[in-house]
């Protein structure tokens, strides 16, 4: 992780011309240009937040995707989540808690931070902000639901359907991928399986399979969903609930 030099400046930020991302009013984006504490950058791999461990600030996605994980002693890993632009990173922190899971970049990443002492102040300044953090953490549970769901309920390929239609959707949304249906990530098929309960062989029959059918073309490095009303309808992934997000 490192300091970026030349911060941008809130009235700038790119976060507000996203499809899928709520803009910040002009007298908000004031008090976050004093709320922010600069940025930092993360190349891929870089671990943002250590599992167990007590941290001081509040980040925001400003580009790049995160992944979110818990890793049992013995070394398995569960993927918990993705986190994309605009996601709010750390809130655990917020009240004082060391963090129950890892954060580590996808892929190069951005982010603005924030000081974990101020959050009080924007609370009591900005009621709105509040509640939208507020917001932010009742929808990062509502995703883990669904994720539970496909690991208790769902096909093999149904799980990896979802994901990929929630990847795609989370993508477009954040300015990540267009309306060609493909968006660039390093997804390993390791990793699909540390997200989806799935073992590794399974995993990569269940990526073929896909593939023969038309559903889900997913490589290495990108996922290209060719249809995906129809992938969404396959997997039971309610696109008509995703509203745009807040983000502070």
């Amino acid at each position: 992780m490192h300091e970026i030099a030349d911060p941008i400046a809130c009235r700038n930020c790119p976060l507000q011309s996203c499809p899928g991302l709520r803009t910040l009013e002009e007298h908000q984006l004031t008090y976050m240009q004093r709320f922010k504490d600069g940025e930092v950058g993360l190349l891929r791999g870089d671990t943002l937040i250590e599992e167990g461990t007590a941290h001081d600030r509040l980040y925001t996605v400003l580009d790049g995707v995160l992944i979110r994980s818990r890793t049992l002693a013995d070394g398995r890993r569960q993927i918990l989540n993705f986190m994309f632009p605009g996601d709010l990173v750390g809130l655990q922190g917020a009240f004082d808690a060391p963090s129950n899971h890892a954060i580590e970049a996808l892929v190069d990443a951005r982010l603005c931070r924030f000081k974990r002492g101020d959050f009080i102040d924007l609370i009591s300044e900005h009621p709105r902000l509040g509640y939208d953090i507020t917001w932010l953490a009742a929808q990062e549970e509502a995703a883990l639901e669904g994720h539970i769901v496909s690991l208790g309920q769902r096909s093999a390929r149904e799980r990896v359907t979802y994901l990929a239609v929630w990847l795609l959707d989370r993508a477009q949304a954040t300015c990540l991928a267009g309306d060609q249906n493909i968006v660039s990530l390093p997804i390993t098929q390791a990793q699909i399986a540390d997200m989806l309960g799935l073992s590794l062989v399974h995993t990569n029959r269940t990526v073929r399979q896909l593939h023969r059918e038309g559903l889900v073309d997913w490589k290495s490095r990108t996922i290209h969903v060719p249809d995906l009303a129809r992938a969404a309808d396959f997997a039971q992934f309610d696109r008509d609930k995703e509203t745009c997000r807040p983000f502070i």
